[in-house]
């Protein structure tokens, strides 16, 4: 049977020149008439650092203050994706509409975007990845090989050049 894609998952880490993976989702969504949910995920703060910060600062503070800043770091980066969303597609604002949702969450990147997949099922997932030499691509798995590695659902990457 030949895929029919109605819903696309696009998964960004905002980089520069990450519009070209967004404009292969666009380009699907037309074909097919789907829609695209985008997903920024911001990376968990190293374990041993917040250890160290919430004993130097103390726990409540510390916690007190990262929950404040990531609620706000949040909010900045969703109003970016929207804004994002709208420069890409003022040539075509009719695709505007096609972007059903826009996410921001807070975890382990390739886990979250798996997780996020499974909510809300997508028929694709749609990410960049960053070219590497051989042996970076060796010892360094990116997000969006391990989101290949680990999906249960076809994965569209597309090569970001620097």
């Amino acid at each position: 049977m030949i895929p029919h894609y109605r819903t696309l998952l696009y998964a960004t880490d905002l980089s520069a020149h990450s519009s070209g993976a967004f404009r292969h989702a666009i380009s699907l969504a037309r074909a097919y008439d789907a829609v695209i949910h985008i997903l920024h995920v911001m990376p968990a703060l190293d374990p041993a650092m917040e250890n160290y910060l919430a004993a130097a600062m103390g726990e409540e503070v510390f916690t007190a203050l990262e929950e404040k800043n990531r609620e706000e770091l949040r909010q900045t980066i969703l109003n970016r994706l929207q804004s994002f969303a709208d420069d890409e597609l003022k040539e075509h604002p009719e695709d505007r509409d096609r972007v059903a949702g826009i996410e921001v969450h807070y975890g382990r990147p390739a886990v979250t975007i798996l997780e996020t997949a499974d909510r809300l099922d997508p028929d694709l997932i749609v990410c960049g990845t960053h070219s590497k030499g051989l042996l970076q691509h060796a010892f360094l798995g990116s997000v969006a090989e391990k989101v290949l590695r680990k999906s249960t659902r076809p994965v569209l990457i597309v090569p970001i050049s620097d």
